[in-house]
């Protein structure tokens, strides 16, 4: 299917390409039966559904118009958001880069190169980041120079139909927005801003976003105060909880600052961590008391979540969250927030939202990795690194790692705790995206998971596996280290779904959870994959 090109987008067919031959796994996964074959799409999503792209539905928003009436308002309604795209009346904070990656692009295809959908697939050619690009220049040239006989020879060679809208809608989202492909750019630009465009073209002007990440992400977080629709009174108890299960791990009793007026951090997690992985906002609340820091958790509605879809999909939805955190944060009084390990909360609170946090409105916000770091270097804790003495390796989230270039720090944490690390490679600012990145980790409607398992968290696992060769099948616990909580969500679903914990002992978990299982005053592992009197034997001083 290499010769299909941007405008075949619009033709009738049944599916416009299946994909097959897929980036070859390292061993052990390069034997046959290593892996599940695709699945057969149903025949009731065809119907109802856009799965003419390549068999996938990742936008459940986007449902079939029934009748022409219908077809003609998607395409009116698409043609009036376009419209908005290119006007600096309703696109100011992102007009100039769009413009700049809209119209100077070369079509040198090196972008293509660094983006692991387009390899992992097989090099699938409508994966390219410059094809879907090319799709939008295609209608934005025929809509605004209008449909001549000479539209045809100036870009404009394209059907602007419901067939194209719909494709177009579910190709925005088979891009994790991780902006290497902008990183490899000779010329700068960005394919990962023009998918995140279309995406809130369609979000904005239409309505249509995939529901975990706007129904059951945005508006639940607006109205409960987290995406995971933990309400204040949950959460409180969830705390109660994690003090519990804090006693249990370690033999110590810590109590969780909730509300402290005046403090000087105000520490927030991604709230999926309490419920998924409580030992990473417990391995926080460890080093935070341990260092004797002066912070605190915010009970308030949104306060405790640093979440924000809206990052991925639609700008007001972005400000609304981001704004509605630094309510909470300014009502506790607090000196500064500390992002933990959630990535593009990171960029959220640091990047994206900056403009509106200036002034008397400002409140200092920064990533936990330098503060650990330096607290580590200090020799705030007494570490053993004995205690992580098997492979560990680690993945750097895009949005700490290439978005702002904060690298140094985790690595020399993981290397004051794990003697047995081994980079992933290539890592740093060009490290590969887990393939969960801009919403897909949470994006579990129909088959999508099977597009990102197999396809867009493929090169993850193929680094993972590069990273544990020489080890991979030895019956010896090897560890992922994640700072990210989208990220462990799509390595721990790689994981599951090719078995690779329950075949070769692989695990995945946070950064502080190791630093926490090097703390000599423990007498337990506090990584429950350890087998807790084989650790004791070794680490624990009679």
């Amino acid at each position: 299917m290499g010769d299909i090109r941007p405008q075949d987008i619009s033709k009738p067919s049944e599916q416009l390409v299946k994909v097959e031959n897929l980036m070859p796994l390292p061993a052990p996964y390069d034997k046959p039966g290593m892996e599940p074959d695709f699945k057969e799409i149903k025949d009731s999503w065809k119907e109802d559904y856009c799965a003419s792209l390549d068999g996938f539905v990742g936008n459940e928003a986007l449902v079939r118009p029934k009748t022409k009436e219908e077809e003609e308002a998607l395409v009116k309604g698409f043609l009036r958001g376009l419209e908005k795209l290119f006007s600096d009346e309703t696109n100011r904070n992102y007009l100039q880069p769009f413009l700049l990656s809209f119209e100077y692009c070369a079509k040198c295809n090196t972008c293509s190169e660094a983006c692991h959908v387009f390899k992992a697939s097989g090099e699938q050619e409508i994966y390219r980041p410059i094809f879907r690009s090319e799709v939008l220049r295609k209608i934005a040239k025929k809509h605004f120079n209008g449909d001549s006989f000479w539209s045809k020879f100036t870009g404009g060679d394209i059907d602007i139909n419901a067939e194209t809208i719909l494709r177009l809608g579910e190709l925005a989202y088979r891009c994790n927005l991780c902006r290497r492909c902008a990183q490899t750019c000779p010329l700068g630009l960005d394919n990962g801003l023009l998918a995140r465009e279309i995406r809130k073209l369609f979000s904005m002007e239409l309505g249509i976003a995939p529901k975990p990440l706007h129904e059951k992400g945005t508006m639940l977080q607006l109205k409960t105060g987290s995406s995971t629709g933990i309400t204040k009174d949950a959460f409180l108890d969830m705390i109660e909880f994690l003090e519990e299960d804090i006693y249990e791990r370690t033999g110590k009793k810590y109590k969780i600052p909730v509300d402290k007026k005046g403090a000087d951090i105000l520490l927030t997690h991604n709230a999926g961590e309490y419920m998924a992985w409580p030992e990473n906002p417990a391995a926080f609340v460890i080093l935070f008391e341990e260092a004797g820091l002066d912070w605190t958790l915010s009970s308030d509605m949104i306060g405790y979540d640093n979440v924000n879809y809206g990052l991925f999909y639609d700008d007001a939805q972005t400000r609304k969250i981001g704004l509605a955190q630094l309510k909470a944060a300014k009502e506790l009084g607090v000196r500064r927030i500390v992002v933990g390990e959630c990535g593009h909360a990171h960029k959220a609170a640091m990047v994206s939202i900056d403009r509106a946090m200036v002034g008397e409105d400002n409140i200092p916000r920064e990533s936990f990795l330098p503060l650990l770091a330096d607290l580590i270097k200090k020799g705030v804790y007494k570490l053993d690194p004995s205690r992580n003495d098997f492979p560990v390796t680690m993945h750097d989230p895009c949005n700490v790692a290439r978005m702002m270039g904060v690298i140094q720090p985790q690595r020399d944490i993981i290397k004051a705790v794990a003697p047995q690390f081994r980079e992933m490679y290539p890592h740093g600012a060009k490290n590969f995206c887990c393939g969960g990145g801009s919403g897909f980790a949470i994006m579990k409607s129909f088959n999508f998971p099977e597009f990102r398992n197999k396809i867009s968290s493929r090169m993850k696992f193929k680094q993972i596996l590069e990273a544990f060769q020489g080890v991979m099948e030895e019956d010896i616990p090897k560890y992922v280290a994640a700072p990210c909580s989208n990220c462990k969500g799509a390595i721990r679903d790689i994981l599951e779904y090719y078995q690779a914990t329950a075949k070769f002992n692989v695990h995945y978990g946070g950064l502080v959870e190791l630093v926490v299982n090097a703390m000599v005053q423990f007498d337990r592992p506090f990584l429950e994959f350890l087998d807790e009197e084989e650790f004791v034997a070794k680490h624990v001083k009679k």
